[in-house]
């Protein structure tokens, strides 16, 4: 009993340091992979049908779950802002509270979310598979890029598309608040959208979209990066796919953080 209360201090201490260096080796081959891919860049703009085919996955087939739960975001968020304020302020307020939230978080957030969900776990999956089966190696034997072909598409297209489906979702879940103040609320459609005007600033919109930009930049960089990486068979490609959701949520929530205390 004794040696191990001496030694737990030293175990305390090799687990941190050795967390420590996985951190700043996990961000350093971060770094380096972005790098690789801004410098892939000119090349991929030369071949845009690699480009045009994941923005179709990322962008056009995560149309359908946005348009969900941005709608029943946004009615959730007119219900709420209705019960809260029913008996504080005018009900009238409810299209501004809805509007601002809509704009600076909800939309943004749950819109990254939700591709993420969908996004970043099939590109860790998809390329972790290639990985343990060795097609990437087989790309690298016919002199072809990995990173050009494989990661700089995809990370790219969620740079691109995710803002737009941002601006999507801000737009279904601002009507989505609509529906329920005037089916549940009673609030008549000038009244519900002179409060989304009332206190709108495109600054806002800056906002959402600098957000949204962050966030396609993180959604897909965590599947990329993880499916990259991937080693053990089966096992290791749904480690990464593990991996790559879970980053890519802590992520978006640290950046939301960053980006609302610097820009508001």
């Amino acid at each position: 009993m004794r040696i191990r209360r001496e030694t737990l201090p030293i175990r305390i201490l090799e687990a941190v340091g050795c967390g420590s260096i996985r951190l700043a080796t996990d961000v350093g081959a971060v770094v380096v992979m972005v790098w690789r891919m801004m410098a892939a860049l000119p090349r991929l703009l030369r071949h845009p049908s690699l480009l045009l085919e994941q923005a179709d996955h990322i962008g056009v087939g995560s149309i359908p779950l946005v348009l969900l739960a941005s709608l029943f975001t946004g009615a959730v968020s007119a219900a709420q802002a209705g019960y809260q304020i029913q008996d504080y302020a005018p009900l009238s307020l409810v299209g501004a509270a809805v509007g601002k939230a809509v704009i600076l978080e909800l939309a943004p957030v749950l819109t990254a979310l939700v591709v993420a969900a969908r996004v970043s776990t099939s590109i860790a999956a998809e390329l972790g598979t290639m990985r343990v089966t060795e097609q990437v190696d087989a790309l690298e034997v016919m002199a072809i890029d990995p990173i050009w072909f494989l990661a700089a598409p995809r990370f790219f297209a969620g740079l691109i598309m995710t803002p737009v489906l941002v601006l999507l979702a801000t737009v279904i879940a601002i009507f989505g608040g609509y529906l329920v103040s005037y089916a549940t609320l009673g609030l008549s459609t000038a009244t519900y959208y002179h409060g989304v005007q009332q206190f709108f600033l495109v600054w806002d919109v800056v906002i959402n979209q600098t957000k949204a930009f962050l966030f396609g930049g993180i959604l897909t960089l965590a599947g990329v990066f993880f499916g990259y990486r991937a080693q053990g068979g089966a096992e290791g490609v749904g480690r990464a796919t593990i991996e790559a959701i879970v980053t890519a949520c802590v992520m978006i929530l640290m950046f939301d953080y960053i980006v609302a205390t610097v820009m508001m």
